[in-house]
């Protein structure tokens, strides 16, 4: 008879990267419960599509936390609730800081006093800032260029402190870019506003954009636009449940780059995204934007070593394939 699996809670479950991670951890037969305030989120992914349980709310509320940790055995979290765009947290840091590390530390203290004491906490590769060598090791330099990562950053050392208070562990992906879509085309990436480059090269192929930009063709790389490290994401939900069952099995506080260790360039991703949907994309060609790195690629070897991950989908037409499936579905 199989072991019944705990209980996980899943806060922006309702969002790309958790929504994935939710039913990652389902077919892995956990009892998944997402908390999400729906302001980034979808709710047919969760309720429709992926079936669980979700509450309506916010991380920063702490009547809302105490009240899910009473009524419901949580073994652990996965914390993907945050604000995610670089340029806004430029403009608007306020909400970054009160949302990415105040309302984070707020969940802290509801899981401290509720006796939950392991988290998953998806960070950045932003935190490193201008790459020092490549590819990228944990051990970088920490010189994060915009409010967004460093709100991430200081997440990371507000979770080493609770460590060493409170003993509570936590698993922390720095990821690098994440792309694609669920294989079967049950999920896929659907930001408001989309910044990101796959989904808005996907947009422009179904005539939903005029064109795509490219910033900057004078980078010191084969063509001259800049490389990416981009990594599935059913790869870094797999991941998710690598680093949860490691902490569930005991393991202490570890921090893991999570990429695919190799660069795609902007030009390679256009070039790939007409093969594999067979459309025309125009491409404009603009100057560099600053503090855009010429090269950003990770080292995954350290999550392959101590959790035994590494990525299946590293192929970049499979991960454009994917998401092409996903958008032509969600947009035509």
């Amino acid at each position: 008879m199989s072991q019944v699996k705990p209980t996980i809670l899943v806060t922006g479950g309702a969002g790309y990267i958790g929504s994935h991670a939710v039913l990652a951890l389902q077919q892995e037969g956990y009892r998944v419960i997402v908390l999400d305030n729906l302001e980034y989120g979808h709710r047919e992914f969760v309720e429709d599509i992926l079936q669980v349980d979700l509450v309506v709310g916010d991380i920063g509320d702490r009547a809302t936390l105490d009240q899910l940790f009473a009524n419901h055995e949580i073994a652990a979290v996965v914390h993907f609730a945050a604000y995610i765009a670089v340029g806004e947290s430029v403009t608007d840091p306020a909400q970054y800081y009160r949302n990415n590390v105040s309302g984070t530390v707020t969940l802290l203290e509801a899981m401290v006093a509720a006796g939950v004491k392991k988290l998953v906490f998806p960070s950045t590769c932003a935190i490193y800032g201008m790459p020092k060598q490549v590819p990228m090791t944990e051990d970088h330099p920490k010189q994060p260029m915009s409010p967004y990562a460093t709100t991430k950053w200081m997440v990371e050392q507000i979770l080493a402190d609770f460590d060493r208070a409170y003993d509570l562990r936590s698993v922390v992906f720095r990821f690098f870019n994440a792309a694609g879509a669920n294989p079967e085309g049950l999920i896929g990436e659907d930001h408001q506003p989309e910044t990101h480059l796959i989904p808005l090269v996907l947009l422009t192929a179904l005539g939903k954009r005029e064109s795509i930009s490219i910033w900057g063709t004078d980078y010191p790389t084969p063509d001259g636009t800049c490389l990416r490290d981009y990594i599935h994401v059913s790869d870094l939900a797999t991941a998710h449940i690598l680093g949860l069952e490691y902490l569930l099995q005991g393991g202490k506080s570890e921090a893991f780059n999570l990429g695919n260790g190799n660069g795609f360039s902007v030009r390679q991703v256009i070039e790939t995204a007409r093969l594999v949907t067979g459309r025309e994309i125009n491409v404009v060609e603009c100057d560099r934007r600053s503090g855009d790195p010429s090269v950003l690629v990770g080292s995954s070897d350290k999550a392959q070593k101590i959790l035994g991950w590494s990525p299946q989908y590293t192929d970049l037409s499979k991960i454009i394939g994917d998401a092409w499936q996903w958008h032509q579905r969600r947009h035509q």
